[in-house]
């Protein structure tokens, strides 16, 4: 059901160097992951990397080249930097910063989002994690139902794997993704599976992925998709249209999305970090009303009569939709 982020195209998992029945014995197993046109990688100790290609000599850019030792090591600390400081160090590694989604590159915040960064959200009227988790599966059953053993659910900007355990542990779907844009969201989400007995369990019924993708660009297989859910996700998508475009692609037709996300009430004291008023410099998406929202749900190929919206407290949102 993988595929290439850019064409679409399947791809090939393989193990370089490790013979057939040779893999569960490494503790680390590093893929080779290809399509037709573009090569990525993963391992098995983190996750699998379809965000960008891997650039070889050949298909290098001039500006990596003329990167000086600074810049890369800048660059690479980037993450480390709290968003309202990464500004002026953006122009001098050329990385364009978009903080609503690089607010959670951040490993600070990684390591802080289920220490008390997500229990915050019940002031909004979030149900909780156990409760949300719960209601997703109920709205998912009809679907999973009728493609088990085989149903694949992914849980969209997973950041570190709170629903995504809840939903592998679970064992109701055949394969479970967890994909975030976050290299340290995945990293704190691989750590706590490895932590979770049942989820590292030889008899898991479910098959368990960490996936680092892009929504706008989500590297999977037209119609591939039976369930998808995202929570608390949808206000730090830059491009929504095309997230929503994208998202409907992957699910197969009686597919189901669930999604959570806040009103705009809930971030009424934020400000723009720079004082602009476009979007796309803002922390978060706004919001404003339950209508923006199904017209949004809409513009992305659902269907009007196939998507309810329902308000939970003062501004925790939720969203189903079927294809």
């Amino acid at each position: 059901m993988l595929a290439d982020p850019i064409t679409k195209e399947p791809v090939e998992i393989s193990v370089p160097g490790v013979l057939m029945g040779g893999e569960g014995r490494k503790k680390n197993v590093q893929y080779s992951i290809q399509s037709p046109s573009n090569k990525y990688a993963g391992s098995s100790d983190t996750f699998l990397d379809l965000l960008q290609p891997i650039m070889d000599s050949t298909t290098t850019s001039k500006s990596d080249d003329d990167e000086t030792p600074v810049t890369n090591a800048l660059r690479r600390a980037l993450p480390l930097v709290p968003i309202f400081l990464r500004g002026p160090l953006s122009s001098l590694t050329k990385e364009e910063i978009i903080p609503m989604r690089d607010l959670f590159t951040s490993p600070a915040v990684s390591y802080a989002y289920e220490r008390g960064w997500r229990a915050g959200f019940s002031a909004a009227g979030f149900p909780g994690p156990d409760t949300e988790a719960s209601m997703a599966t109920d709205y998912f059953a009809p679907v999973v139902a009728r493609a088990s053993p085989n149903s694949v659910l992914v849980d969209m900007s997973c950041a570190t794997g709170l629903f995504t355990r809840r939903f592998a542990t679970s064992e109701k779907y055949g394969r479970v993704l967890g994909c975030d844009y976050s290299e340290s969201m995945l990293t704190e989400a691989r750590r706590r599976i490895r932590a979770d007995k049942k989820l590292s369990s030889p008899t898991l019924k479910t098959r368990l992925d960490l996936v680092r993708l892009d929504v706008g660009q989500i590297p999977m297989q037209d119609a591939s998709v039976d369930c998808l859910h995202a929570g608390a996700a949808m206000h730090c998508w830059p491009d929504l249209d095309v997230a929503m475009s994208e998202i409907y692609r992957v699910l197969k037709p009686g597919g189901r999305y669930f999604a959570t996300t806040f009103l705009s009430t809930y971030f009424s004291t934020l400000q723009s970090t720079d004082g602009a008023s476009d979007p796309s410099q803002q922390a978060f998406q706004y919001f404003k009303s339950v209508n923006s929202l199904r017209e949004l749900v809409e513009v992305g190929g659902f269907k009007k009569e196939n998507i309810t919206i329902e308000v939970l407290g003062t501004a925790c949102v939720v969203i189903r939709a079927e294809k």
